[in-house]
């Protein structure tokens, strides 16, 4: 007799789907198939979905540091609520740039998270020289910026070029926010000049040409030294044609897809303001840009979708254009929305599975033990109702924003309950338990 039986769902896999009965022993999945056996809790899944936990590797909750804008308590919960189990998290506020920083965060994060969690490292100009240690040390991947953003400086060309050269040498991972530092500076400064304090200047500030530069720029170092690296929030089809380039010389460069480019449009920061500030910002301009933005989805140009999970308060946001803190909300919404996404053709179930779980945990080093529903693997399960209709609101955000870009959106395809190695953590959207996660070791660890 197992510990527990989910029966009668449809398992989606990123391969097919198929009704079968899902069993789990000492926190993994021994057992899935059609066979009928007991187990010491049976859940009915009849006429639900049954998908591996999510796994979002680009999440921001701010704990240790400022958590009146998000933490580890509140940020998982959220994303347990709607069908995340894992994620790779790293703070601005408090980085991590060190081995004794990431002890004294693990340390610090104990019984503090819904889900299980890795930790980034951030690159810092003047300790690339550590960074072999850290990925010893068990980080799953460095934050590189090449834009000082957040308080963290970005690093110019010939850094990039060293820690690249590093990382690829001990066979590290890198997510890399691409906007060229020269060019976002310069205009800052002529928009300072200029005295403008309208919305409309985000657009000028964090433009295209800054993003497509140091996207361009990182693909031939990527490529020259080897590296694992991916580009993080990649905005609009002109950058990821530039990935699509830098693949064609060899570069090992994935392309991280987020919901804020397929649902909002450029011109919504006219009226939203700091709301919508984010960098880089929103640029769809019209239905035919997010079309081709499914389109690379679909045709895995774009390898793997993350939240870049980073909110703030109505009130923090409210301090103006200028000085209002970068980010949204997102683990609140995001796997609802690719489920309603599934719901109108955009794309399959299998693909929600594929591009939200198997494809993040493969490329830093999670998987088989996350992103499927397999014997072997961590029993981490989400039953969904693919059926279930509902508008987004302010009160459905569990995360300390308390706010949502997609609020009045209707989706279809609601999460019904979340498992973490086999136990109840979330129902009806909200949690069920006290923090139980674990911090996953990255793939490097030494001695772990």
């Amino acid at each position: 007799m197992t510990d527990l039986a989910i029966k009668g769902g449809i398992v989606v896999s990123s391969g097919r789907r198929w009704r079968a009965n899902v069993y789990v022993e000492d926190s993994r999945v021994v057992h899935v198939g059609p066979e009928d056996e007991s187990a010491g809790n049976v859940v009915d899944a009849d006429g639900l979905l049954v998908l591996p936990g999510m796994v979002d590797t680009h999440v921001h909750l701010m704990d240790p540091g400022d958590t009146t804008r998000e933490d580890f308590p509140t940020g998982t919960a959220a994303a347990a609520a709607r069908g995340v189990t894992t994620i790779i998290e790293h703070t601005h506020s408090n980085p991590i740039r060190e081995p004794a920083d990431l002890r004294e965060k693990v340390a610090h994060l104990e019984g503090r998270s819904h889900v299980d969690f890795g930790l980034a490292a951030h690159t810092w100009p003047d300790r690339l020289g550590d960074l072999a240690s850290l990925w010893a040390a068990g980080v799953s991947f460095f934050k590189i910026f090449t834009c000082t953003t957040h308080g963290v400086p970005g690093l110019t060309a010939a850094q990039l070029d060293e820690a690249l050269e590093g990382i690829g040498g001990f066979g590290g991972a890198c997510l890399i926010h691409c906007e060229d530092e020269t060019i976002t500076a310069e205009a800052e400064a002529v928009l300072r000049r200029e005295g403008r304090a309208d919305n409309g200047l985000l657009i000028e500030w964090r433009n295209r040409t800054a993003e497509e530069v140091a996207v361009a720029m990182t693909g031939v170092l990527a490529a020259r030294h080897g590296t694992r690296a991916t580009i993080a929030h990649v905005s609009t089809p002109q950058v990821a044609g530039i990935v699509e380039w830098a693949r064609g010389m060899g570069a090992d460069l994935a392309a991280e897809a987020c919901p804020q480019y397929f649902a909002l449009r450029e011109d919504e920061v006219l009226v939203e303001g700091p709301l919508r500030k984010f960098t880089p910002p929103a640029r769809a301009r019209t239905d035919g840009e997010v079309a081709d933005m499914w389109s690379l989805l679909r045709d895995g140009l774009l390898t793997h979708v993350a939240t870049d999970h980073a909110p703030s308060t109505r009130a923090q946001k409210d301090a103006g254009i200028w000085e209002a803190p970068f980010g949204l909300p997102g683990l609140d919404t995001t796997l609802p929305f690719l489920l309603d996404a599934a719901h109108r053709d955009l794309i399959g179930l299998e693909d929600v599975v594929r591009w939200y779980a198997e494809s993040p945990a493969r490329r830093y080093g999670l998987f088989p033990r996350k992103g499927q529903v397999a014997p072997g693997a961590d029993a981490d399960i989400v039953l969904m109702d693919e059926a279930a209709a509902w508008t987004v609101s302010d009160d459905d955000i569990i995360s300390k924003a308390g706010w949502s870009p997609y609020v009045g959106r209707q989706l279809v395809g609601g999460v019904v309950a979340t498992y973490l190695g086999g136990e109840l953590i979330a129902e009806g959207a909200r949690p069920e338990t006290a923090p139980g996660g674990r911090f996953l070791p990255g793939p490097g660890t030494v001695g772990g």
